[in-house]
């Protein structure tokens, strides 16, 4: 029987992700796509979830109006969202996902779903980082 870790790893080489890192023990993948934005995507495989998380950017200071932005652009984000990590400072991508019944459209979906976010959002990402 596959492990959900093979499951999702196979999946990964199937879309051709470039995997940079991995540790099956501990369920991380960290995959990185440069050409796409994508820079050390973690993936951890957590059952029975999986989590994606991509560091975007860190904030210098609280500002109500990149916090508003932010929030209306989860909005538009297809899967996952726009998240402050446990020191309110690190701006993230993060999705979880179901790993018992997760497929390869479903993986693919929310990778998208980042890069699509890469692709529009960047010039507000940049102009946010140097606040």
């Amino acid at each position: 029987m596959e492990t959900s870790y093979k499951k999702v790893r196979n999946y990964l080489l199937e879309l051709e992700c470039n995997i940079v890192f991995e540790n099956e023990n501990d369920g991380i993948l960290i995959i990185t796509n440069e050409e796409k934005g994508i820079i050390n995507l973690a993936i951890g495989c957590a059952d029975p979830i999986l989590i994606m998380e991509q560091f975007l950017f860190e904030l210098r200071s609280d500002n109500m109006e990149v916090f508003k932005n932010l929030l209306i652009k989860n909005r538009d984000i297809v899967h996952g969202a726009l998240v402050l990590d446990g020191s309110g400072s690190k701006v993230i991508f993060r999705d979880s996902l179901q790993i018992e019944n997760l497929d390869l459209n479903e993986l693919e979906g929310s990778i998208n779903s980042l890069i699509l976010l890469l692709s529009e959002y960047s010039n507000e990402i940049l102009k946010f980082s140097k606040l």
